[in-house]
């Protein structure tokens, strides 16, 4: 991997090879759910571009200490990557794209931080393991996701495939509500108003940090 690849090389990669080592009948039930999943309309009901994003306040990995949106939109533009945690490789490969990024996005004048429903532990683990240098902020319950439209559940068949991998997201969210984020990013102006909005249910996509970048 190098800093030149675009990021959804690098998400195409993890997919090649994923496809080259994993069952058949495996990788169907992943296509049946990203199916599934789009078939609800969620990206559909996601905060569009002009809408007004909520305020949050929400503790961050390292420190412990809430964020408040307030205080940083107060000095800048806020890009928010909402990520799935750290069990997924395509998130973790865009959170390492991102902080490759963030000086970029601090000369500009922005901020960014990182949103997962994970526990702060876990969180934290995160950060320390991909050298994260920018907030990674934990939303329980995926409350927040909610807000902007792009928290669901995972039904039966996606729990069992999970189980069976021994992602635990239970464990790793601390409760029993199966309920994830899509991958999603998000450019608020200092007035909360959405000036950038993506998010695929298919969760092997992902928007380019530079075209997030042009728009700052």
């Amino acid at each position: 991997m190098t800093s030149t690849e675009s990021l959804q090389s690098r998400l195409d990669e993890i997919t090649a090879q994923t496809r080259s080592l994993v069952q058949p009948e495996r990788l169907a039930i992943m296509e049946a759910h990203v199916a599934e999943l789009f078939a609800t309309g969620i990206e559909d009901r996601m905060l569009q571009p002009g809408s007004v994003a909520p305020e949050f306040a929400l503790p961050d990995a390292t420190t412990g200490k809430l964020v408040r949106s307030a205080d940083l939109l107060a000095m800048g533009p806020l890009v928010i990557t909402f990520f799935r945690g750290r069990w997924c490789p395509y998130d973790m490969t865009e959170l390492m794209a991102w902080q490759e990024a963030y000086a970029e996005v601090r000369e500009h004048g922005a901020f960014l931080v990182g949103i997962s429903p994970q526990l702060q532990r876990q969180n934290d683990f995160t950060a320390g393991q991909h050298r994260i240098t920018f907030p990674l902020l934990t939303d329980t319950g995926c409350t927040l996701a909610e807000k902007f439209g792009i928290a669901y559940a995972l039904p039966e068949p996606m729990q069992h495939h999970y189980r069976s991998m021994l992602v635990n997201i239970p464990f790793i969210n601390g409760d029993a509500t199966w309920r994830l984020p899509l991958a999603a990013t998000f450019v608020l102006d200092s007035d909360r108003v959405v000036r950038f909005a993506a998010a695929y249910a298919d969760h092997r996509v992902r928007p380019e940090p530079s075209e997030i970048l042009a728009l700052l």
